[in-house]
């Protein structure tokens, strides 16, 4: 039998309260048992004035409203603030009653540019206070293990067209182990009878520089601080790069933001200062981060770094490098037709180059597959720290490597595709860095939150199983987060 509803429930006065609308398994009950979120007052209390102004909106509900944004995909916050006027769960998680105003979409952007922005680069910013606070709470339950760490960066496309740019000059990057390698490049030419290199900036007559320290780049008039990303073959978008590091379980341990035409091998010194303090014993990063510098880095500190294989770097047809034997001994190369390249020189790039006899490569019967010089002389280079990455290709091939590596989709591979497909970092519509700090940061801190609260929901073990030291871990982290800023800053004035 056919039934027909009346609609005159909709003008039906009903006593209920608010908590009788939230289902008890909705995400939203267990995010509000997974922490106490009273410790955002401790953090904002310097940014509010005691005795002066209006009455403000509880901080703690300025900083929920665009978590609801993030861990429930809302692709903006206008859209946001719409979902919390009628969603009861919403409401429920902020405290707020059914007649209660939902604040204007732009109050937290005005809060952030009037009081959550850091104008001081050298003191953390609130969600990076945020994030390493919720992080500690999952340190305190011994749910992370820092043994083995993954490494890895995503790109985030900006909020800039492509079409709008312009060619800009810009300063190098100055590589942090630049110091050390000169000094090391100066003393392996003196071990080989060579007059140390000059400086970049000198020459013969003391009058203009012949190195350069400036670079043209294609930069967005909309945001200067993104980078121009080559992503595939033909398409370009204006970007920022993310470099990210997780745990076995997909615990997110740290992050850092940079401009998206930043290599990976450049930018990771800023995370690994983070990283130091889980006191790793492996760190698993994918081939981008496999250079001498950061294994000399890596194996320095007695961390094992555990990188894929790579393929030699050659034309088809020629010989591949693996082919010329080294004599570690007398310092040489062995050609596949037996004939010595011996030492040359080391180049600015710590590269040692091995030479070979024009004269008689040129009567070489495996000359085109050697080399294509109009002299006939076949070079060979070795960085002066490549040890290290030997190295690290003997601990590839040892069980312990075959069996982390594979882990990388399971692990921070996975943190990414959930950050983009659920989380809304797969694009933004912040503008600058300072905001794509922000952004990152507390994505990360809200799927961090939303493990824990997942995992509480499920009845998941809180008892230590590999507990970390963490009772003064994030005033460890601060301390150390904010000299490195001073060491980035005092390294940014020496360039100048």
């Amino acid at each position: 039998m056919m039934s027909k509803k009346e609609d005159q429930s909709r003008e039906q006065v009903i006593m209920i309260s608010l908590e009788d609308l939230v289902p008890e398994n909705h995400l939203v009950r267990a995010l509000d048992k997974a922490i106490d979120y009273s410790f955002i007052y401790d953090l904002v209390k310097d940014r509010y004035s005691e005795d002066t102004g209006r009455p403000s909106l509880d901080p703690v509900i300025l900083i929920k409203i665009p978590m609801i944004q993030i861990l429930f995909g809302i692709k903006s916050m206008r859209q946001t603030i719409k979902e919390i006027e009628v969603n009861m769960a919403y409401r429920w998680f902020l405290g707020l009653s059914p007649f209660d105003p939902v604040p204007h979409f732009g109050t937290f952007s005005k809060n952030y540019t009037r009081r959550f922005k850091e104008e001081n680069s050298e003191t953390p910013d609130l969600f990076a206070q945020i994030f390493h606070h919720i992080l500690m709470e999952c340190m305190n339950r011994g749910l992370v293990d820092s043994t083995n760490i993954f490494v890895d960066a995503t790109h985030i496309k900006a909020h800039a067209n492509r079409h709008k740019s312009t060619k800009a000059t810009i300063e190098k990057q100055v590589l942090y182990y630049e110091e050390q390698l000169k000094k090391e490049i100066n003393q392996d030419r003196a071990n080989h009878n060579k007059k140390p290199l000059k400086d970049k900036d000198d020459d013969d007559e003391g009058g203009a520089a012949t190195g350069s320290a400036e670079k043209t780049v294609t930069q967005s008039t909309t945001d200067p601080e993104s980078g121009l990303f080559h992503k595939g073959e033909h398409k370009e978008v204006f970007a920022y790069a993310s470099q990210t590091a997780c745990d076995r379980h997909g615990w997110i341990l740290g992050y850092t933001v940079h401009p998206g035409n930043d290599h990976d091998s450049k930018t990771f010194i800023d995370l690994y200062q983070i990283l130091t303090k889980f006191n790793p014993k492996q760190i698993i990063a994918d081939a981008g981060y496999k250079t001498p510098a950061i294994a000399k880095l890596l194996l320095d500190d007695q961390i094992n770094p555990i990188f894929p294989y790579t393929r030699p770097m050659t034309k088809k047809g020629y010989f591949k490098k693996n082919q010329y034997e080294y004599n570690e001994t007398q310092d040489y190369y062995l050609c596949p037709a037996h004939q010595i390249l011996p030492y040359s020189t080391t180049n600015r790039d710590g590269y040692r180059e091995y030479k070979s006899s024009g004269a008689i490569c040129k009567t070489c019967p495996h000359l085109s597959k050697c080399t294509n010089s109009k002299n006939s002389v076949k070079v060979i280079t070795r960085h002066i720290w490549q040890d290290y990455l030997d190295r690290c290709e003997d601990l590839r091939h040892t069980q312990l490597s075959k069996v982390l590596y594979p882990q990388r989709k399971e692990t921070i591979e996975r943190c990414f595709g959930s950050a983009k497909e659920n989380h809304g970092l797969r694009y933004t519509n912040m503008v600058g860095k300072a905001r794509m700090n922000m952004k990152v940061g507390l994505t990360f801190a809200c799927m961090n939150l939303k493990k824990l609260a997942m995992m509480s929901m499920r009845g998941g073990r809180s008892n230590p199983r590999k507990t970390i030291e963490s009772r003064n871990f994030l005033e460890n982290f601060l301390h150390m987060l904010k000299a490195t800023l001073s060491v980035r800053k005092m390294v940014a004035l020496s360039t100048v």
